[in-house]
């Protein structure tokens, strides 16, 4: 309970920021021709503080999302089974980022991104409850039968993010990052003219919030669909995730509405 209410109190704490951020630009815009050097200083000042994020499997999807979120000023403690493998790219991502185990990672932080086969998401909701409870979870995991087993079906049934949220209960899931293609995570951040789309869903506006925040820190545009029963509409094999990797946001915004 400790570390749920001291996260709880962490995200008050940081949500504060983001609405203090707002104000200060304001009337630092108020007062650029008058208040020259101390504007541009309080501007700065309103930035939001780094996160503390855990990564819970480190592939290819968690990998490029910890090298975008390091370099945008976030800690990331980056984990597998095998965290001396990761030492290499933590090394080479800097001060901000470290290697070790899941329940490091767990522990470790505000916001923890799992990226696993998803026939092993229940362990992860099992083996580290406690570290998870009361925290944003941002989840890419996908449901495939010919990888995951029988498990994977049900799971496609209820739709993946009803299933998650069942197997890490506690938890505040945001479907994220579920259906970009790997390559196109790692090569098209920042993409112009116009960034790519990244749907989101979840049920809990605060986690929202953050997951959004953190999809553009990543160099990609947030797109929130709805609730976790609305996010089946870009679960692998739906329209909406068939079209990410390729479309903007305003295209995704226009599709999700054409499913409705």
């Amino acid at each position: 309970m400790q570390n749920r209410n001291s996260g709880a109190a962490r995200f008050r704490h940081i949500a504060a920021g983001w609405a203090a951020s707002a104000a200060l630009i304001a009337l630092t815009a108020l007062g650029a021709g008058l208040a020259g050097a101390p504007a541009a200083h309080a501007q700065a000042e309103s930035q939001p503080e780094p996160l503390k994020i855990g990564i819970i499997g480190t592939g290819r999807i968690g990998g490029a999302l910890a090298r975008y979120w390091a370099e945008a000023g976030h800690e990331v403690l980056m984990s597998s089974r095998h965290p001396e493998e990761l030492q290499g790219l933590a090394d080479e991502l800097g001060p901000r980022a470290r290697a070790g185990t899941p329940r490091e990672a767990a522990a470790f932080g505000d916001v923890v991104l799992v990226s696993v086969p998803y026939a092993a998401v229940p362990q992860v909701g099992r083996d580290y409850a406690e570290e998870l409870e009361g925290k944003i979870v941002l989840d890419t995991s996908n449901p495939i039968e010919r990888r995951d087993g029988e498990m994977a079906v049900e799971a496609q049934r209820k739709g993946a993010g009803i299933a998650s949220s069942e197997f890490m209960p506690g938890t505040r899931i945001v479907r994220a990052f579920n259906c970009i293609p790997a390559e196109t995570l790692a090569r098209e951040a920042n993409r112009e003219p116009e960034r790519l789309g990244i749907p989101l869903g979840g049920d809990d506006a605060e986690a929202l919030e953050v997951a959004q925040r953190l999809v553009r820190d990543a160099g990609f545009d947030p797109v929130v669909i709805g609730s976790l029963e609305r996010s089946r509409v870009f679960d692998l094999g739906q329209p909406l995730a068939d079209a990410t990797g390729r479309a903007s946001a305003a295209e995704l915004r226009a599709l999700a509405e054409e499913l409705d």
